[in-house]
This record gives structure tokens, C-alpha cells and sequence, in this order.
């Protein structure tokens, strides 16, 4: 089964009840890195990302494709 990023973060944030400016002070990323992040933007840097993933006890990385 696959997640959407965004889908993951907006429900783990709803899970703990917090705002995306909450959201935002406590990963130490800005508003609007959070919303971009929620809304799907594509080109969003994978560090911030790791920030925010954090405090879900989960973080991102390279996933080979299969080939074939």
C-alpha cells in the first residue's frame, strides 16, 4: 500500500492535534515549507522534510525502483 507524503503528514499532525503553524515552531521549518508540504509540492528539500518527519519517528529517504 502506498501513502501520499502529504497524506501522512497532514494525518500524523491531526493525530496529535496540532496546527500546521505548531506543526511548523516545532520542526523548526517555516508555514509555508508546511503547507507546500501538505498540499503535494513536488520540489520540496528532502532535509526540511526529515525535520518535519522527525517528529513522527519517521524519516525519508532513496527507494530503488523496480525495473522491469
Amino acid at each position: 500500500m502506498s501513502v501520499l507524503l502529504s497524506d501522512f503528514i497532514k494525518e500524523k499532525r491531526r493525530q496529535l492535534k496540532l496546527t500546521q503553524p505548531e506543526l511548523a515552531e516545532r520542526a523548526g521549518v517555516g508555514l509555508r515549507f508546511v503547507r507546500e508540504l501538505e498540499q503535494g509540492k513536488e520540489s520540496v528539500r528532502l532535509d526540511k522534510v526529515n525535520q518535519v518527519l522527525a517528529l513522527f519517528g519517521s524519516e525519508i529517504g532513496v527507494v530503488k525502483k523496480n525495473e522491469g
